[in-house]
């Protein structure tokens, strides 16, 4: 029994990768309006199918490919309503977060928004917890290091940045959400990209990390890497969004509002889409 035992420091782990995982393969969808209004005029029978199939889709998902090497039945089950538990809380999170959900809406609106985009969050977190983590092997044995090399980590975090965050810089959903969306929440928006990107490259035990990231001697060194992230996750949005003309005709405030909105995908892609691009 006892080795079924899993330490809390793990667990809390996993957890911060499934919900980089959850993000990584949801944000499009988590920006994207036609899914907003999928969730506010779908019937509650139609958005109950589609929350059991996302139940069945999990449980497949987790008794074939799952986290844990060996699990009963109870296990999967619980492991699946975990899942979707925290799918649900995060999508509630990023749509409370973007303007998306507010409490001037009704009970139905609020629910049909949630579910539609929660099944995608979920699948997303399911294969962050399996897929994303370390391997057994690198916990074993030491795992190949690469010598710092500052220009390589740089364009590496700016590839990783465009990559991600070029899936929704052109869409009207960028701007929308930046000029209806009030200050407070863009400084937690800031504050959730540069939290989320430092989990990543220092604490979760991210697919890579290892090998890619410098371990650092100091909280000092933790901090610099982070806002560097941060600082590549803003410039690259800003160059996406001039690319693509969004700040045509916008205050300063405008441009500032939408390069926050566009960095919070950006800062997944300079963390651990970099570091999925060299793994």
């Amino acid at each position: 029994m006892t080795d079924s035992i899993i330490p809390v420091s793990d667990s809390l782990k996993e957890y911060a990768r499934g919900i980089t995982g959850g993000l990584l393969f949801s944000l499009p969808m988590l920006y994207t309006m036609e899914l907003w209004w999928a969730g506010f005029i779908s019937s509650p029978l139609r958005l109950l199918i589609y929350f059991f199939v996302g139940i069945l889709l999990l449980l497949a998902y987790n008794h074939y490919v799952g986290i844990r090497s060996s699990h009963t039945l109870l296990e999967g089950i619980a492991e699946t309503i975990e899942e979707m538990g925290m799918g649900l809380l995060l999508t509630a999170a990023v749509l409370w977060l973007s303007g998306r959900i507010t409490t001037d809406m009704s009970f139905s609106e609020i629910n049909g928004k949630i579910i539609v985009e929660a099944v995608t969050v979920a699948i997303g977190i399911s294969v962050g917890k399996t897929q994303l983590g370390t391997s057994d092997d690198d916990d074993d044995q030491e795992v190949e290091k690469r010598e710092p090399h500052i220009q390589r980590e740089l364009g590496i975090a700016l590839c990783g940045a465009i990559l991600i965050a070029s899936n929704v810089a052109p869409t009207e959903e960028i701007a929308v959400i930046a000029l209806e969306i009030e200050n407070y929440k863009l400084l937690l928006i800031a504050f959730v990209s540069i939290i989320i990107g430092g989990i990543i490259l220092y604490y979760s035990n991210f697919k890579g990390s290892k090998q890619w990231v410098r371990k650092p001697n100091s909280q000092t060194d933790v901090l610099a890497g982070t806002v560097i992230m941060y600082a590549i996750a803003l410039t690259s949005s800003a160059f996406m969004l001039w690319f693509f003309g969004r700040f045509n005709g916008l205050s300063l405030h405008g441009i500032i509002a939408e390069s926050i909105v566009l960095g919070f995908p950006a800062a997944l892609g300079a963390s651990a889409g970099r570091l999925l691009i060299q793994s």
